[in-house]
């Protein structure tokens, strides 16, 4: 029997996670539910170590998205046989990996969010469905009356109603089912006079989608896959855009677009200590063994470990020819097809720095990922479906050549904070990367409030963004942020009887929730720090 709950949030990932968490903080009751069986979505079940900006060991974050960043190195300090040096490091990164301060294994992300969400379904005041998928809304009055789910692992149908819904699917499921009003894929120039927008709008042009996987490297031993049953397709494949196959280590510099070359050592002499993460300075992303590494051999005891573990998501798996909104099954189909040719192409004909060709002692990790065959559980997706919203965030609030350095929109109702270039990857509409500069960004409570429904509140990246600034709003600890606020409005909006219309437009109500949020640690506003 499920309780009837305050607040229901429909997906478990990040944003999702945050909601339930800061709802269930204020006291309410809530329902959470996931499609696939681990929550966490980018951290966990997608297999991403988080992108985040150069600040975030000082500010720029929610205080509970430090917290679990602190908690994930609390495990390896307690659990992992690593060196003294290692665990005394205040920003220990145990992957050592470029892309982010913080690179970790997706269990250990896992174990630290279920103990976050511990005590609140030990209190019953949360449960939590996991393999439940949204079939169908119900909506009468600009109000969702009830959300049906279906168990993935037995057919059964349930029917909840809560009195606010929060979307934090990782593709905006809910704003399509309920029929609330969005936008899809990249909007015309004329629509918001963005610079890069196209002339008209494309909604099936969207950011593609990449099926994420673990590797270790194991000298001597043999562990080639079977040839994929798509691999002729995808090693003949060659973008129009692209500099050769690929499925080769040459791509565009997502910010030139010129084409360099990408290396691939397994498992370097490099003392782990020495790397530093900072995208700002160097974007890290061409030495592909270390960028997304999320175990460092040789932070730990020697002999603990035999291999690093790096996480494969690179220009090389990156799946652009169909739209995954709309085209789900077949174009995760499509992607996990790629992924494996990838990993067969690594196996029996990628250059080694030795002349030779092939990587055989490379292992797809099956238990990093929690699958049978070692590719993520769900694709890491990087544009949603998007609100119309009461506030869209457009180019001309972020854009570094737009705004300059120092510049960005200060918005009145600001409920959080970010920072990441505008990052667009190759999209099915056959766009190269657009990769821009940007300054560091507010989150506006406007971009969380549909214009016409009433108790429906995105918490992840179905905010209103556009497609050109989803780029810098999609990654981790913005997702959070989003879904945190939501959370919070939503439990705020309980307690007080109003609704979150009234809670943006009114500067009073504002200030009341402003002053939740400050006491909950929700950095609202940037001290002075330049765009990168």
């Amino acid at each position: 029997m499920i309780p009837e709950a305050d607040i229901l949030v429909v997906g478990g990932g990040l944003g999702g996670v945050a909601a339930a968490l800061a709802a269930c903080r204020a006291g309410r009751s809530v329902v959470l539910t996931e499609e696939t069986d681990w929550i966490g979505g980018q951290l966990t079940s997608q297999a991403v170590p988080p992108d985040e900006h150069p600040w975030v060991e000082r500010f720029g974050t929610t205080a509970s998205y430090r917290r679990l960043r602190e908690e994930i190195r609390r495990y390896y300090r307690h659990w992992y046989p690593l060196r003294a040096e290692a665990s005394a490091l205040t920003d220990l990164n145990p992957g050592a990996g470029r892309v982010s301060k913080l690179c970790h294994e997706p269990r250990v992300a896992l174990a630290v969010l279920e103990g976050m969400l511990a005590p609140h379904r030990a209190a019953g005041r949360l449960t939590v469905l996991t393999e439940h998928r949204p079939i169908s809304a119900e909506s009468d009055n600009d109000v969702v009356r009830s959300v049906t789910l279906r168990d993935l692992r037995d057919g059964t149908r349930r029917t909840l109603t809560a009195r606010y819904v929060l979307d934090a699917t990782e593709t905006g499921e809910l704003l399509h089912l309920a029929g609330v009003e969005h936008a899809n894929g990249a909007e015309a120039r004329a629509e918001f006079d963005e610079p890069h927008a196209p002339q008209e709008a494309q909604p099936l042009n969207q950011q593609g989608i990449t099926v994420c996987f673990a590797l270790s490297h194991h000298e001597g031993e043999d562990h080639t896959i079977d040839r994929p049953r798509d691999y002729d397709f995808w090693r003949a494949y060659q973008p129009s855009f692209w500099p050769g196959p690929l499925l080769g280590f040459e791509a565009p510099d997502p910010r030139t677009l010129e084409p360099v070359p990408r290396t691939f050592v397994p498992n370097p002499d490099l003392d782990p200590l020495s790397v530093s993460a900072d995208q700002s300075a160097d974007a890290g992303d061409k030495e592909l063994w270390g960028f997304r590494r999320i175990l460092a051999r040789k932070l730990h005891s020697p002999g603990a470990f035999d291999s690093d573990i790096t996480l494969v998501n690179w220009p090389l798996n990156d799946y652009w020819l169909k739209p995954y909104i709309g085209q789900e099954a077949e174009a995760l189909r499509e992607a996990r097809q790629l992924s494996l040719s990838l990993l067969y192409w690594l196996h029996t004909e990628a250059p080694r720095p030795d002349g030779g060709t092939g990587f055989p002692g490379l292992r797809i990790r099956p238990d990093v990922t929690g699958t049978a065959d070692g590719l993520a559980k769900a694709a890491y997706v990087r544009e949603s479906r998007r609100i119309k919203a009461v506030t869209t965030v457009t180019e001309h609030d972020v854009a570094i050549d737009l705004v300059g350095p120092y510049g960005g929109t200060r918005h009145r109702d600001s409920v959080g904070v970010g920072g990441y270039r505008i990052d667009l990857h190759p999209s099915t509409g056959g766009d190269n990367y657009i990769d821009i500069g940007s300054v560091p960004f507010e989150i506006p409570l406007g971009a969380l409030v549909p214009r016409r429904v009433r108790n429906l509140l995105p918490a992840g990246k179905n905010i209103g963004t556009t497609h050109i600034t989803n780029g810098c709003y999609r990654l981790h600890p913005v997702e959070w942020n989003v879904g945190e606020v939501a959370g919070a409005l939503a439990a705020h909006c309980v307690a007080e009887d109003v609704e979150p219309h009234q809670v943006q437009a009114e500067d009073k109500r504002f200030e009341e929730f402003a002053r939740l949020l400050d006491r909950d640690g929700v950095q609202r506003h940037w001290p002075d720090v330049r765009g990168y």
